[in-house]
């Protein structure tokens, strides 16, 4: 009756397997948190410099004085300015070429602008999959630890002759605190996905809206001037 059911105390005294996995799930969900935490001030840090650049862009500052900004500050930089980089580092090299049509302008730097998002949008979604991972096997995990562990516990009863709930309950118990723990790394992961999932499409509509107005400035100065001078 005075038997201790502490948590550590019932992984102590678990089966192998059962310990195993636990050491397997406490190890992901360890994991989990610090993805969490990484991409939480990873998703701040991005729409901190989005924003400043944002405003920078329509503050009146002219194109060239932005995209001199924007080279010389390229490992600083946030997703949107280095977007805006590749538009018109595209654009210039298109000039240099002698080419005038405007349509083979607007189509080069809108190219050179849909692959800098991908390459931000793939490293803004990194570590996604492994909370997905986490939030959908770790339930899975636990809960195999508990049908292994419970299948040890009535391997080991079925060679008593009395069995009572004393003797029953401490290998239930330690059976059961896979799903537990299981639960406990899933639960977070699950929540954090789809937070973080939502921050991103965020993200993501912000810089396709970004690119439209962008090219549709790029369009008008090439239609009245023949090169970009300024943001408004």
């Amino acid at each position: 009756m005075n038997q201790d059911f502490s948590i550590i105390q019932l992984v102590i005294g678990a089966n192998w397997v059962v310990q195993i996995v636990v050491c397997i799930l406490l190890f992901v969900s360890v994991q989990s948190w610090a993805a969490i935490f990484s991409k939480h001030f990873a998703l701040k840090k991005v729409h901190t410099l989005n924003d400043e650049f944002e405003r920078d862009f329509w503050s009146g500052k002219s194109l060239n004085e932005l995209f001199a900004s924007a080279v010389q500050n390229s490992k600083s930089a946030g997703p949107m300015e280095r977007i805006f980089a590749s538009g018109m580092r595209e654009f210039q090299k298109l000039r240099e070429r002698k080419i005038s049509d405007s349509t083979q302008l607007m189509e080069g730097a809108r190219r050179a602008m849909r692959a800098s998002v991908q390459r931000e949008m793939d490293s803004i979604e990194s570590s996604l999959s492994l909370l997905a991972s986490v939030g959908s096997v770790s339930p899975y995990v636990g809960l195999f630890g508990t049908v292994w562990g419970i299948m040890h516990a009535f391997t080991g009863l079925a060679q008593l002759q009395q069995v009572t709930l004393a003797k029953v309950a401490p290998g239930i118990a330690e059976a059961l605190i896979t799903t537990a723990i299981g639960l406990f790394a899933a639960i977070p992961a699950v929540l954090a996905y789809n937070r973080f999932a939502r921050d991103i499409d965020r993200v993501s509509n912000k810089l396709e809206t970004f690119i439209e107005e962008f090219s549709n400035i790029l369009q008008r100065n090439v239609g009245s001037q023949g090169t970009p001078t300024n943001a408004n």
